[in-house]
């Protein structure tokens, strides 16, 4: 019996040592924020629940069977017209249905972006961050050049970056209006007006925290201050293609079509 507690007395004080070390550097100074970064290990996803919830107008609601109460989220600081908008919406319009990405990302981390996973890599010149499901990437410049003004509205937009002390800073704006900032039916269309800046701090060798502010005069009523996330070193080095064609989807989109989730 007491060679198996050894054995995780040793990962345990590893993993701990290990996140104790101090955040690698470039050979510019900075923080280097390469590697592939999740929440810490495989997400449980909650069972779906058929039942809409009160004052939702979908399903997944807090209560039995049910996801916990979410934080605050995008969609919740619509304007009046918006939130007009989002009551003829539902699951089915959802557009990662498509294979389409998301704005932001649907664990408010848009380096994962409909995903779990990201990747990234850095270089004296730019940050390029990659996504794993429905694969994405930004290519981030860092040396000061300012938006491209030949870039058409897309739905990962056009970045920026520049250092803050030892927080990377990436800018975005140029957004299409094609997605939703969330996936999993989470009605949060945004408009052309969109503007996310985000600040990335890797604190130590195994752990970056994620911080941003949400801007999109034509929707919200006010910024939205995204909560901080914190993000984990994985422990594999290299992320996978998981491609969406459309077909795996299809079931679903029916299946969303059907329900009505209480509507009239």
């Amino acid at each position: 019996m007491r060679k198996p507690l050894i054995a995780v007395a040793v990962v345990f004080i590893a993993s701990f040592a290990a996140a104790q070390e101090p955040a690698p550097r470039t050979a510019d100074g900075h923080p280097d924020l390469s590697g592939v970064w999740w929440p810490g290990s495989d997400l449980r996803v909650a069972p779906l629940n058929p039942a809409p919830a009160a004052g939702r107008g979908g399903p997944g609601g807090p209560g039995r069977g049910g996801p916990p109460p979410r934080r605050e989220r995008f969609e919740d600081n619509y304007n009046d017209g918006a939130k007009a908008k989002a009551r003829t919406l539902s699951d089915k319009d959802d557009p990662t249905l498509r294979c389409q990405s998301t704005a932001f990302g649907t664990l408010s981390v848009s380096l994962y972006n409909t995903g779990f996973v990201g990747q990234i890599m850095q270089t004296p010149k730019f940050v390029v961050f990659f996504s794993e499901t429905n694969p994405t990437f930004r290519i981030i410049p860092t040396d000061g050049r300012p938006h491209r003004d030949d870039q058409p509205p897309s739905a990962r937009g056009d970045s920026v970056g520049h250092w803050d002390g030892d927080t990377f800073v990436v800018d975005t704006k140029n957004y299409s209006e094609s997605n939703w900032m969330h996936a999993e039916g989470e009605v949060s269309f945004h408009s052309d007006a969109l503007h996310i800046i985000e600040r990335y701090l890797r604190i130590n060798k195994e752990t970056m925290e994620v911080e941003a502010t949400i801007e999109d005069p034509k929707v919200l009523t006010k910024p939205w201050s995204v909560p901080k996330q914190t993000l984990r070193l994985a422990p594999f080095d290299q992320i996978l293609a998981l491609d969406c064609s459309g077909v795996e989807s299809a079931a679903l989109m029916e299946a969303a079509s059907k329900q009505n989730y209480g509507k009239k």
